[in-house]
């Protein structure tokens, strides 16, 4: 299969959904790491299709809900300062912090801008030798081999002026934290295809022995999933867990060897704060001593910062599966893509998000 269409032809998803649902004695929890899975399958039904042989629960896979408060309050810290263009891709706009966002900022005075590359805010820094320029470096390990590349070009350019506020997460230790919570209902998990491009899959294998749960990596169309998800109940079936790899047009067991170089020489592995979950050990990147002078939490001095999280948002327990969005008291009330209470409603990878705009309607029905 070379097209797009191919991976969306209805023909081949009905022979996986009647294949699935004839496989399970049982309906299966499976757990998808991924924003871009959760939108495809809440998109085009899948959970609704296999009704009865697989629940979903969408776990922390949207780096931008994420993302904890404070980290947020951070940026807004600098980004409203005088001397500061604040540089951002678009989806961090909106997330909110204690009190704003960064558009909040924004339509105060602050130069805040939305760049489409973090190499476009090295230029930036290179065009305004006069102002300090903060690049908001977020995501998981799909969008760090960029940000490290913009740090290393901002070395190489002698870039007194630039900075990265750094708020990486990676996926295997947040999976970790997920299987031995207490309240772990997770029985199998599908792993995310464009992490899994620049790391390859060597991480999973041990979750796989340790926790004796079948990971199978997949892509975000609904023949990638489907195809995952029916490899994972063949698995959970049959009672032998095993790491597998449904995506192999895109990813490697090796991965991006180029890109992987550049990361551990870029960052190092950190303790780090995820929103709506709390502190998970050895679960994100920072800049290395090398790069130390490129870090704007030291560089401004807004590492102490502390705020605790909103009590009426209950994204953390979505974030951990054990909440449906629809099944918030806050859902498309007080909470809506206009007036957010978390990222999960902002970002167009966040969960919430996801059940209001396919699934809001059903909610109401059933409130």
């Amino acid at each position: 299969m070379k097209y797009l269409d191919e991976f969306r032809d209805p023909t081949a998803a009905r022979t996986l959904v009647d294949h699935i649902k004839k496989r399970a004695t049982r309906t299966w929890t499976i757990m998808e790491v991924c924003g871009g899975q959760t939108h495809s399958i809440i998109r085009n039904g899948i959970d609704q299709l296999l009704d009865g042989a697989v629940e979903f629960i969408h776990g922390p896979g949207c780096p931008v809900c994420v993302t904890p408060l404070e980290m947020i309050d951070r940026a807004l810290e600098i980004a409203a300062r005088e001397d500061v263009i604040f540089c951002s891709f678009g989806d961090m706009l909106r997330v909110p912090g204690s009190h704003h966002d960064l558009f909040g900022v924004r339509a105060r005075g602050g130069d805040v801008r939305i760049v489409y590359s973090p190499l476009d805010a090295t230029r930036v820094a290179a065009d305004n030798p006069d102002k300090e320029v903060v690049f908001f470096g977020v995501g998981f390990e799909t969008t760090a081999p960029a940000n490290a590349m913009a740090v290393v070009h901002a070395q190489r350019l002698g870039l007194t002026n630039f900075s990265m506020l750094v708020s990486h997460v990676l996926v295997p230790p947040a999976m970790t934290a997920i299987l031995s919570s207490p309240t772990n209902r997770v029985e199998g998990f599908l792993a995310a295809g464009h992490v899994c491009t620049v790391m390859g899959t060597g991480e999973y294998g041990p979750l796989v022995e340790e926790f004796g749960v079948p990971i199978v990596v997949t892509g975000f169309e609904p023949l990638d999933l489907l195809e995952g998800v029916r490899q994972v109940v063949d698995l959970l079936e049959a009672g032998t867990p095993e790491l597998r790899n449904a995506y192999p047009r895109a990813v490697t067991a090796a991965g991006n060897t180029v890109a992987q170089q550049t990361l551990a020489d870029v960052f190092v592995v950190t303790d780090r704060q995820w929103r709506g979950i709390g502190m998970i050990p050895k679960s994100g990147w920072t800049l290395s001593p090398r790069y130390a002078h490129f870090d704007a939490e030291l560089k401004f001095g807004v590492g102490h910062l502390r705020v605790s999280e909103s009590a009426e948002c209950r994204s953390g327990e979505v974030l951990q599966g054990l909440l449906k969005p629809n099944e918030c008291p806050a859902f498309g009330k007080t909470c809506t893509p206009r007036t957010p209470l978390g990222a999960t409603m902002v970002s167009s990878e966040g969960a919430c998000a996801a059940y209001y705009q396919f699934r809001r309607l059903e909610a109401a029905a059933h409130a």
